[in-house]
């Protein structure tokens, strides 16, 4: 029965998404497909094959993080930032795959820092946990002298600190990308769903736009975000395995 239940919810999922988002593909295939062709229409000295492997070497520098500025190339995503916020994505599984080794060291060195990282990080996501529901429990019990009711202080804590950490981890972090990204407030809120949760699409990566400015201290400060919210929502998610059992 949970297994029906489960591949129903997934199925539902492939249709309500196949739905949504099928027609704007589609839109976007028959738009590339049309400028493809004006494309070789106004400049008739271009190639298909020459234009095409053209695109695919454009693509290819792209998801290594070079892109073209005028005469230029522009580097960074490999500097000790970048790196840094790599190493982060890996250890905590989100793997937003905008970002890879290209080195057989490199890839050798991942396999080995992943092994040992990703048990460090699941260790240290469990102190954090425990951390948060110590401060929980604490102020429950506090709170049980000032109400004499156990079950009232322990519902008032328990919603202070879901609307602490929604506040914290969800609504509040998308301001910020969308003063440093320049994205909308609901794809700074996805962004932050899809990351906390290691989800981790790789559609929207804060510090990956070439032609925006980023402070030293910006990806350091997601780094510590990522990890205090990965540990509340953690958090989140076992309650609601507990309801669901």
């Amino acid at each position: 029965v949970l297994l029906a239940l489960y591949v129903g919810y997934v199925g539902l999922g492939a249709g309500v998404l196949q739905a949504l988002e099928r027609p704007a593909e589609v839109q976007a295939a028959e738009h590339l497909f049309q400028q493809h062709w004006e494309l070789l229409a106004n400049y008739t000295c271009l190639q298909g094959p020459a234009l095409q492997q053209l695109f695919e070497g454009i693509i290819q520098a792209y998801k290594s993080g070079i892109t073209l500025q005028g005469n230029t190339t522009s580097l960074g995503r490999w500097d000790f930032s970048g790196s840094f916020f790599f190493s982060i994505s890996a250890i905590t599984t989100i793997g937003y795959g905008n970002l890879s080794p290209s080195t057989a060291a490199g890839r050798i060195f991942c396999i080995v820092f992943a092994l040992f990282g990703i048990p460090l990080n699941l260790v240290l996501l469990n102190e954090i946990g425990q951390l948060m529901l110590l401060g929980v429990q604490h102020c429950t019990h506090r709170l049980e002298e000032v109400f004499h009711g156990q079950k009232k202080a322990s519902l008032l804590i328990k919603t202070c600190a879901l609307v602490t950490g929604l506040l914290s981890f969800l609504l509040l972090p998308p301001l910020l990308f969308s003063d440093k990204e320049g994205w909308s407030y609901e794809e700074g809120v996805y962004y932050s769903f899809i990351t906390l949760t290691t989800i981790g699409f790789g559609d929207y990566v804060i510090g990956m736009n070439p032609d925006r400015t980023y402070p030293g201290w910006y990806k350091n400060v997601i780094s510590l975000w990522i990890l205090f919210g990965m540990a509340w929502l953690a958090l989140v998610i076992k309650l609601c395995i507990n309801f669901l059992e």
